[in-house]
């Protein structure tokens, strides 16, 4: 399918490769920033480079908006596309009717759930791409260039797509987070970074193979007072983390009562 691509951040810059490889054309990349629309239009060659939102003489049948939620709407009430196009984001977050303002557009959402990162391979096929649209043959078009590019394609409707973002950002952004609290921790000791590798991997595997609250440790779900109140001292000069600690350790607490 003939596709354009409206942003160039890293969900364009994967999504547009996995639709090449796939056998789909990418005819234009937009991006209101000259560097960024040439370079990845240049990956994904012949695309063009484009710096304006009136596609309307592109023969592009698919148009993807692939920027931050707080710019989709900015976007989609300056874009102009060919009578009938289909016209998705790829927001967790962002409803369909943020889209419905576009004239003879058929909006939809093609949400990739998944962390990118421009400098780091992902494989598309293990992917789950979540899916909505207002009428039953747009969904089946959508359905069949997802299926091209992932194995687990699937329907979702608004109110689960929230929930599902709500949960991806607590199983990612939080825990990317977290992670990188525990770093600059052990930097603040004269720690190698490596220390905690086994660990992290480790805490990954169990959580996936059972349910994370089953197998949790720590001085939390053990009621360890006196551990907590040493964690907390040695964070005193870092308020925001002892705040980041007590409501973790709080929130374990709750789903591990003291017996």
């Amino acid at each position: 399918m003939k596709t354009t691509l409206i942003g160039s951040g890293n969900v364009a810059w994967h999504l547009g490769k996995a639709l090449q490889q796939a056998g789909h054309e990418i005819v234009a990349v937009y991006s209101p920033t000259a560097a960024h629309r040439e370079a990845l239009a240049e990956v994904l060659a012949p695309a063009k480079a484009v710096d304006s939102l009136d596609l309307r003489t592109t023969d592009a049948e698919l148009f993807v908006i692939a920027v931050p939620d707080a710019a989709i709407a900015s976007v989609a009430s300056a874009l102009q596309v060919p009578e009938g196009a289909i016209i998705v984001h790829t927001s967790g977050s962002q409803p369909l009717a943020a889209l419905q303002g576009i004239a003879g557009a058929r909006p939809g959402v093609f949400y990739p759930l998944q962390t990118f990162s421009k400098s780091k391979a992902v494989d598309f096929s293990t992917i789950p791409i979540l899916l909505e649209a207002e009428d039953k043959q747009t969904l089946q078009v959508l359905q069949g260039v997802a299926s091209t590019i992932s194995k687990e394609v699937h329907q979702v409707d608004p109110n689960k797509r929230k929930q599902l973002h709500l949960a991806a950002v607590f199983a990612c952004n939080f825990t990317n987070h977290l992670l990188g609290i525990s770093r600059q921790l052990l930097q603040q000791a004269a720690l190698p970074d490596t220390l905690l590798q086994p660990l992290i991997q480790e805490t990954i595997t169990k959580a996936m193979q059972q349910h994370p609250f089953q197998v949790q440790t720590g001085p939390a779900v053990r009621h360890d007072q006196n551990v907590i109140e040493e964690h907390l001292q040695l964070l005193q000069n870092q308020p925001l983390y002892q705040q980041v600690y007590q409501l973790l350790s709080r929130s374990i607490q709750v789903q591990h009562p003291k017996k």
